[in-house]
């Protein structure tokens, strides 16, 4: 392994472009973020721009780099993970023809329920349940019935990471990660199913995706001249493939290989890993020939709305300690969780399903919605943001459910993510699933794991393992306490009860307000 210089590890995520520059053995010497915009036009919907995505991506490169003083000239390599089925449609000189459609945008569960009914064996993919209005290849279907002129002028349909990869190298590629995870493509069953899309009318978006499929870890090219000055680094950085945000994220959480499972939070929540041997069962997506390291399969569940529904109510309902905040300086986010801990474990028979943007995950139900329920006029903005997290939280062990039931170990939880800075919050999920949750040093895990896909890609390691293991380290364990896990097992039933005895209605009214 040569020990020379640094790499580059970018993290396309919801919110903001966030990158990272690490040295050989995974210490992060420099950070930088910027935050773009999420537009949500009609309910369900989530649209981004392309154009902002680049401006704020140069911005948090340069800023990571000036915040490591490491000279430009010492990156070797530069790697990339971004959110999954956000779909981008350009026409034949690149440019962007419609805004970008977000991994939660579900407009497209009449289009998903079409993918579904053709009953191909390619949806094997999708855990013997509904195809998710998340995946691309619906939201490429709604692109193509709903605004036909744009779906003309549009001559490469691809995701977030292909049109990076694509930007830093001015060269197409398709990510296995997404094209395995998200677009029905498996290379131990002849790669594209073309039967599925001929039975969709969808040969014509097939036609779109890049053609070259590349595996994470590939070297697709160097950094473009204008794009190196951009940056501010030298010309001839190699840009290595990358993938999917919460994949790599698995990579930088040391979860490379079967026996582990990676919960990565953030806007979303993401359960992951890696199985020797594929598994195609009801609630759980995959198995996912080498989407995340060559040779394994990923398993793949999560939830839509987490952290993106604890921002919803400290911007929208959380009034009372807003204005605390303002009064007295303190950050509103600390002033809930503070007053949360203070409310009971079940929030005084207060509930919340945690499903705003539908659910992934074991339901794969884009017309179910958020709900909270059990109000009393006792109950305060403090039980109803303890419901939120204790609603999340269940969520996830509806997941790991689905997968013990399938003979997944759920054992080592490595965590990653925006809810590491919340203890109470990790306490819940440990107490809830009675799981032990393991942190690392590196609480950006995508940005890590893009930095470990680039080590390979720079010849530092043999393999996407190798760099996993050499560039983790484990920096805190927190314990269950089996009391409260009793405690939650109540309102855990109770929570699942919900969405059984509230679907029917809920897609009732969410197809009411859809058409």
């Amino acid at each position: 392994m040569a020990n020379d210089g640094y790499v580059i590890g970018i993290d396309m995520g919801t919110g903001s472009a966030r990158a990272g520059v690490f040295d050989a053995r995974g210490r992060q010497v420099g950070f930088g973020t910027a935050a773009w915009t999420t537009a949500y036009p009609q309910p369900g919907w989530a649209e981004q721009d392309p154009h902002e995505w680049w401006r704020q991506t140069v911005a948090a490169v340069r800023a990571a780099v000036a915040d490591s003083s490491v000279d430009p000239a010492e990156v070797r390599a530069v790697s990339m993970d971004a959110t999954s089925c956000t779909v981008v449609c350009l026409d034949g000189e690149d440019e962007v023809v419609r805004p970008a459609i977000l991994w939660m945008d579900v407009r497209s569960v009449e289009e998903a329920e079409e993918v579904h009914a053709t009953g191909d064996p390619a949806l094997r993919l999708c855990g013997q349940g509904p195809v998710s209005a998340e995946w691309g290849l619906p939201k490429a279907l709604w692109v193509k019935k709903n605004e036909p002129e744009a779906f003309a002028r549009t001559a490469t349909i691809c995701d977030e990471t292909d049109w990076l990869v694509h930007r830093l190298t001015g060269r197409w590629t398709m990510s296995v990660s997404h094209a395995a995870g998200k677009y029905f493509y498996d290379e131990e069953y002849g790669g594209w199913p073309v039967s599925l899309y001929r039975r969709l009318d969808a040969l014509d978006i097939l036609e779109r995706y890049p053609t070259r499929i590349t595996q994470v870890g590939d070297v697709v090219g160097p950094l473009l001249p204008d794009v190196a000055r951009e940056f501010g680094l030298p010309e001839g950085v190699a840009v290595v493939e990358g993938g999917i945000d919460a994949y790599m994220g698995a990579i930088g959480l040391g979860v490379a290989a079967p026996g582990r499972l990676a919960l990565i939070t953030g806007s979303s929540h993401v359960i992951t890993g890696q199985l020797a041997e594929p598994v195609y069962t009801k609630g759980l997506w995959g198995s996912y020939t080498n989407a995340t390291v060559p040779g394994y399969y990923t398993i793949d569940g999560g939830q839509v709305s987490t952290g993106v529904l604890v921002e919803w109510f400290l911007k929208n309902l959380a009034g009372a300690s807003r204005a605390e905040a303002a009064q007295t300086g303190e950050n509103i986010y600390d002033i809930l969780t503070r007053e949360a801990g203070r409310v009971p474990i079940g929030c005084d028979g207060l509930l919340s399903l945690d499903h705003f943007q539908g659910n992934r995950a074991p339901h794969f139900d884009g017309r179910s919605r958020g709900m909270f329920w059990g109000l009393t006029l006792h109950h305060t903005e403090a039980h109803m943001f303890r419901a939120i997290l204790e609603g999340i939280c269940f969520g996830t062990e509806a997941i790991f459910e689905a997968m013990r039931a399938q003979g997944v170990p759920v054992e080592e939880i490595i965590v990653s993510g925006g809810a590491t800075k919340n203890r109470l919050w990790l306490q819940m999920h440990a107490d809830v699933s009675n799981v032990p949750l393991i942190l690392t040093d590196v609480t950006e895990g995508p940005a890590l794991g893009s930095a470990m896909v680039a080590a390979v890609g720079a010849g530092w390691y043999e393999d996407i393992p190798a760099a996993s293991l050499a560039m983790t380290k484990v920096s805190d364990v927190i314990q269950p306490d089996p009391q409260a896990h009793e405690e939650y097992m109540f309102n855990y039933q109770a929570y699942k009860d919900s969405y059984e005895s509230m679907k029917d209605l809920m897609a009732r009214v969410t197809d009411h307000y859809s058409s």
